[in-house]
């Protein structure tokens, strides 16, 4: 190992021969990563916790910053902001090279050039994350890397997180289960007079008690199909909607539950089973080896058959660290990219998020939203209580 790069040996927390691979494939010789999910997948799931909420300081913004040099893991570098010298006494940051010396995108971007430059002629073509770096930063990395190519690695950064790991999936599944126990709490305590707002609120503190960030929650109630959060008030007999995203230790937990106040009717019943039924075929898809494509056409399948076909949607998509990444399963989601997955076959380690709603124009909105695993024997739904409708019983 060069002596310039006063390194430690440490073994990478990924898997470094695929990485290799998939970055021979994209003609790559060296990342510069600057998307906060893949910086702290490359560092093991570490995460700076002074700028978890929000990155902007000063005059700049907080910007951490991996290097990884194809085929060679004892080189890469790690720079973060000067306040995380704490974490490296504590051991916690695995780079070999840890430059803790950072505060905006300029002086950031600046020790990766100087890291990159170390590599000396190895470094002829650079991939970065054109989506996640910067102006600023983007015009100091290009004037300062001489005549460097630069390519896109947003693609190759995203397959090599496509399998997850054991570790991995743990998170997902804990996630995936607060999140759902906190939805089946939220709805025990809706009650006629509370807002959307109210409900969002107590949603919020129950993914928080649950140890969970909480990111976000599309909320309908009643009749309407608007999912904003809002000051609408609910009503005896208000169907409820509730769409959250919780994050536990990086990983999302994405699911949709349905509540009521009172108790449902018949059609009401028959609705949601509609939606169970299309959840439930487009599960059956869902094994090792079989082509992601596959859950598209199942799920559609499906929804044609219904009675209801006009008015239900149906989609699936990758999930992990991003609600939306590898397996890329069709190019007609809600999140526009290219079907690369859907005539690949699925691997074990795969999460995949499915979800059907259905838009009734008297009865209001109502989804499912199942996270599955790709398993041994075909798939795990971790978070799979509560798939029915969930009354609240307030009292007279």
């Amino acid at each position: 190992m060069d002596n310039a790069f006063d390194t430690i040996a440490t073994a990478a927390p990924f898997d470094t021969a695929k990485l290799d691979r998939l970055m021979d494939e994209a003609g790559l010789d060296v990342l510069i990563v600057t998307s906060r999910h893949n910086v702290q997948y490359l560092l093991g799931g570490y995460r700076f916790f002074f700028f978890d909420v929000m990155e902007a300081i000063g005059t700049s913004r907080y910007l951490p910053v991996f290097v990884y040099q194809k085929g060679h893991p004892e080189n890469s570098a790690y720079i973060g902001n000067r306040m995380e010298k704490f974490e490296q006494q504590l051991g916690r940051i695995w780079a070999p090279t840890v430059r803790a010396e950072a505060w905006g995108t300029i002086d950031a971007v600046g020790l990766a050039i100087e890291h990159v430059r170390k590599l000396g002629g190895a470094a002829l073509r650079i991939g970065i994350e054109t989506g996640f770096l910067p102006a600023d930063a983007r015009d100091h990395l290009l004037a300062g890397c001489g005549h460097v190519e630069f390519r896109e690695a947003h693609f190759t950064l995203e397959r090599l997180r496509a399998v997850k790991s054991a570790v991995e999936l743990d998170l997902i599944i804990e996630a995936s289960e607060r999140v759902v126990d906190a939805m089946m709490a939220t709805f025990k305590v809706c009650a006629p007079g509370m807002t959307k707002n109210d409900v969002v609120a107590r949603l919020r503190r129950g993914e928080q008690e649950r140890d969970l960030v909480f990111e976000y929650c599309l909320i309908a109630a009643g009749k309407s199909h608007n999912r904003a959060p809002s000051s609408q008030r609910l009503e005896q007999g208000d169907v409820i909607s509730i769409d959250s995203g919780g994050n536990y230790r990086g990983y999302i937990g994405d699911l949709s539950r349905m509540g009521i106040l009172g108790e449902p009717d018949s059609e009401l019943r028959e609705l949601l089973q509609e939606i169970e039924d299309v959840q439930q075929l487009a599960r059956r898809a869902i094994r090792p080896g079989a082509m992601g494509g596959e859950i598209i056409a199942a799920g559609e399948a499906a929804v044609k058959a219904s009675p209801h076909r006009a008015v239900l949607d149906f989609t699936a998509h990758g999930i992990g660290l991003v609600s939306h990444e590898a397996p890329r399963l069709t190019a007609t989601g809600p999140v526009p990219y290219s079907p690369y997955d859907a005539d690949r076959p699925l691997e074990r380690g795969m999460v995949i998020s499915i979800e059907t709603a259905l838009l009734h124009p008297t009865r209001g909105y109502i989804k499912l939203e199942d996270t599955l695993i790709v398993s041994e024997s075909g798939w795990e739904a971790p978070g799979d209580h509560g798939r029915g409708w969930n009354s609240a019983r307030p009292m007279a």
